[in-house]
């Protein structure tokens, strides 16, 4: 005859019996990744907690054993009111950690180095050197609201939510954003890197078994976040081909007017391919002038860096109302061209005197001061010209 187990038995007994069941469903790819990159960057997790286990185990035994010995009940326990030092346990408190520190140390500093994402592989896996003649695949990311770009500049192809590299290839990324601050991750290739609009962020990695992988943003962006997720492939060469050779058969191209039609939000894309690819958009995204007249950040600092154009480059902002703006009730600002027509010096028409007074802001009436009495056309610069 079987016993009755009451509620609470029988329910702490379910919970240990569906454990494995849970567990099984685990998967470890941080520790078990498919990429050289990835897999010394376990390790370098894996030593830590080792190390770090051997003062956390100890710990965590010794306050079950004073616990125990110490314990009200117990009265064989030696009770010593007076103690108050020991050399020989001074030492082991303080040399045992203090050895830790330093290894933990060392190890992160070298670690630091040598898997630094913006420095370019030397190694494909244990005693495999990266050949010279091989060159890395470069694959030019963009995070949009909400979705993954990935653009091949060698293949001059482009996808939507799916990406795919040769197996024991080095591949570079070059990763930016168009609104806000992303996170590009594949556990099994290599670390996270953040993507950043108006700045461009490199990581290097290596896919070493063929396999598809899972891809996604690390770092809350928005309502579509959680559709941020692609698929990786880990492609042997022919099949590699055979991906680059369905993305050229498809009927859509990627220009810039596309472009501005594709970072409009949307959440849960499908995967969509790009036959071909304007070879200057990745740039023209990094510096945030896809939009006709808008002008580049590159020009920008060009310009702060020769000390700006003062009250005549006020001219050059014009207000401008996208779809997302005007959605959202304001009106953003955009800087457009500040060069002119080049004309004849008998065409070119004398500049009106501008008052040097302070301004207070741009397209503001400047307040009376010290500095207001205007100059003449002959000591005013030059107007620029392209």
């Amino acid at each position: 005859m079987i016993p009755s187990l009451g509620p609470r038995r029988l329910l702490r007994q379910l919970a240990i019996l569906a454990l494995p069941a849970l567990l099984g469903g685990c998967n470890l790819v941080v520790l078990s990744p498919a990429g050289d990159v990835a897999q010394r960057q376990a390790h370098l997790v894996m030593i830590s907690t080792g190390l770090m286990l051997l003062i956390i185990l100890p710990v965590m035994a010794l306050t079950v054993l004073f616990a125990w010995r110490y314990r009200a009940a117990n009265r064989d326990a030696q009770y010593e009111p007076e103690w108050s030092h020991s050399t020989g346990l001074e030492l082991v408190i303080w040399s045992a950690p203090l050895v830790i520190i330093i290894c933990l140390g060392a190890l992160a500093w070298a670690g630091t180095h040598l898997l630094d994402p913006y420095r370019p592989l030397a190694r494909i896996g244990p005693d495999r050197p990266v050949v010279a003649a091989v060159e890395p695949l470069e694959v030019n990311v963009v995070a949009l609201d909400w979705k993954w770009l990935f653009i091949l500049p060698e293949y001059g192809v482009a996808s939507v939510n799916e990406l795919a590299a040769p197996v024991d290839r080095p591949i570079r990324f070059r990763i930016t954003s168009t609104a806000v601050m992303n996170s590009f991750f594949i556990p099994a290739l290599a670390g996270q890197i953040y993507a950043m609009p108006g700045m461009e962020t490199t990581l290097h990695g290596v896919i070493n078994r063929p396999g598809t992988y899972e891809g996604f943003s690390a770092n809350y962006s928005g309502a579509g976040f959680s559709g941020m997720r692609f698929r990786f492939h880990g492609l042997a060469g022919p099949e590699f081909d055979a991906w680059i050779a369905q993305a050229r058969q498809a009927d859509a191209t990627l220009g810039r007017t596309e472009f501005l039609a594709l970072q409009r939000p949307s959440e849960n894309v499908p995967v969509r391919h790009f036959s071909t690819v304007d070879p200057a958009l990745f740039d023209a995204i990094v510096n945030k002038c896809v939009e006709p007249g808008r002008m580049c950040l590159r020009d920008m600092m060009s310009i702060d860096e020769r000390g700006g154009l003062g009250v005549a480059g006020i001219d050059a902002v014009r207000r401008s109302g996208r779809d997302r703006d005007t959605l959202a009730g304001r009106t953003t600002t955009m800087v457009t061209a500040i060069c002119s027509i080049p004309a004849t010096p008998a065409q070119r028409p004398v500049p009106a005197p501008i008052a040097q007074a302070r301004l207070t802001g741009a397209g503001l009436r400047p307040q009376a001061g010290p500095y207001s009495r205007p100059l003449v056309a002959s000591q005013l610069p030059p107007r620029p010209e392209s």
